[in-house]
């Protein structure tokens, strides 16, 4: 991957350690309310996808930590069966949008649904914990995304009291001008590339090469086809 994206990483690790900031100062100030604690994955069954930067990211540090090996091809085995699964999912939410379900209800539905991560091993530990996406972070504390609130199920948060929360929106609007940013880096051919969500899943199954990113050259038509 190329060095051009460093700075761009830099910058994505500079907002993760701002959520991280957000999601500390909440929890020191309410710490009888959140529920985190080691051995929790209730946050690790969310169905939500990443931005091309994050994608990236996660994808690199992946490589990173397991680039051979039995526990990479049983990782790899877990997404690709946990993909399958989220498309299912997806495509039965879409089913429900096309049938005029009211989009608030189609929300709720799918914040409801539940896929094991790839990455929990046995004893419900994150294999990749320190290079884990933003969502994951900020999920035991009250967050706000598209004008609704949110908070874990496991949490102790009451309803109708005010809590310091964390508009996710602000935070999906700068990874998506982190990703425009590498669209523009690298030149890429493919000008909405930077409005691709995938899934954790894919992010670990993709290969981001020059031919994803559209670096290298398109191939040409057979003119005998």
């Amino acid at each position: 991957m190329t060095s051009e994206l460093d700075g761009i990483f830099a910058r994505y690790e500079m907002l993760r350690s701002e959520a991280d900031t957000l999601f500390n100062h909440v929890s020191h100030a309410f710490p009888q309310c959140v529920s985190c604690n080691n051995g929790c994955s209730d946050c690790c069954h969310a169905l939500f996808d990443l931005s091309l930067v994050e994608a990236m990211y996660v994808h690199k540090a992946f490589e990173a930590a397991f680039g051979y090996g039995s526990v990479r091809s049983t990782i790899l085995q877990r997404a690709s069966d946990v993909d399958r699964s989220a498309t299912r999912l997806k495509r039965d939410l879409f089913r429900e949008e096309k049938d005029g379900e009211n989009l608030d209800t189609i929300m709720e539905h799918a914040a409801q649904l539940r896929l094991r991560c790839p990455l929990l091993d046995e004893q419900n530990r994150c294999l990749l914990y320190d290079a884990r996406p933003i969502t994951c972070r900020v999920y035991g504390v009250p967050t706000a995304i598209a004008g609704h609130g949110h908070v874990c199920g496991l949490s102790h948060f009451e309803k109708g009291v005010a809590y310091p929360t964390i508009y996710m929106d602000k935070i999906q609007d700068r990874l998506q001008e982190l990703s425009r940013e590498i669209v523009e880096v690298l030149h890429s051919r493919f000008n909405e590339l930077h409005t691709v969500y995938v899934p954790l899943s894919m992010a670990l199954l993709t290969h981001y090469d020059d031919v994803y990113l559209g670096v290298a050259p398109a191939k040409k038509e057979d003119p005998w086809r």
